[in-house]
């Protein structure tokens, strides 16, 4: 009789938490929870992100995400986005963060929530070798190129005076179509992240020469959305070990023969 009681308990219990769950579901599980992570990315920054000769995609912050993923025990999936949209791909909940050399800013912390920062980074003045422009005086009256929707158009407007200065500051889709205009003359300089400025600079040796003065210095962190709060301390205690055991460093060494790791 004892044993026919418990179990019509357990049944019960069971038909009540049943009943409770389709009366008032339990809130869904953020991306934290989740087995995977979306990466969203621009498939066109290198050393950050981009394609190789067989068009995998490989880079530095590729690296850093597989590590982190690894340790926290959920799959990674990178998406290619358009960068200029990112935040809205990240709210919208088509990706779940967005990592790749992704500038902190004041404005962009309104949209969504940062890891402590891993990386510091200028925005460096890229010209061609044999071009008389010396300093950011000399662009004057000169046609500027920056990634679209980059903290490189951003950091030129907030040096006022050089951005009155400039006859035009042409958006691009992407850096690397940005330097072929440069190479081909339609540009006078580009606007770009040093790590990836100078990583296609020393790619092509001799067609570019970066300028001693730059638009100042930032920090990269990867983008999550504000209520993703779990995910955000996780990606944090992650990034941290991986830069208390060395494991961030080395991946620097081995894209930039450097540990640049902030």
């Amino acid at each position: 009789m004892k044993k026919l009681t418990a179990a019509f308990l357990v049944c019960a219990t069971s038909l009540l938490a049943a009943c409770g769950q389709s009366d008032d579901p339990a809130p869904q599980a953020g991306a934290a929870a989740a087995q995977k992570i979306v990466v969203g990315l621009d498939d066109n920054f290198p050393p950050m992100g981009f394609r190789d000769e067989n068009n995998q995609l490989v880079g530095f912050d590729i690296d850093m995400a597989r590590e982190a993923a690894r340790r926290m025990d959920i799959q990674v999936e990178f998406k290619p986005i358009d960068w200029s949209a990112k935040e809205a791909e990240l709210n919208g909940k088509r990706v779940d963060v967005l990592w790749n050399g992704l500038t902190i800013t004041e404005e962009r912390k309104q949209n969504i929530a940062f890891t402590a920062p891993y990386m510091a980074n200028h925005q460096i003045i890229l010209v061609a070798h044999g071009s008389p422009v010396q300093a950011k005086a000399d662009l004057a009256g000169k046609v500027v190129g920056a990634q679209d929707g980059s903290s490189a158009v951003d950091a030129i407007k907030k040096d006022a005076p050089v951005a009155a200065s400039l006859k035009e500051i042409k958006l691009f889709g992407d850096n690397v179509t940005a330097l072929m205009d440069l190479s081909a003359g339609r540009l006078d300089a580009v606007v770009v992240d040093e790590v990836v400025g100078r990583y296609l600079a020393n790619k092509r040796e001799g067609q570019y020469r970066v300028l001693d003065e730059n638009f100042g210095t930032e920090d990269y962190g990867v983008g999550v959305r504000k209520d993703d709060t779990e995910l955000l301390a996780r990606l944090d205690q992650t990034l941290a070990a991986m830069k208390k055991d060395g494991s961030a460093a080395r991946i620097a060494q081995q894209w930039f023969g450097a540990d640049i790791i902030k």
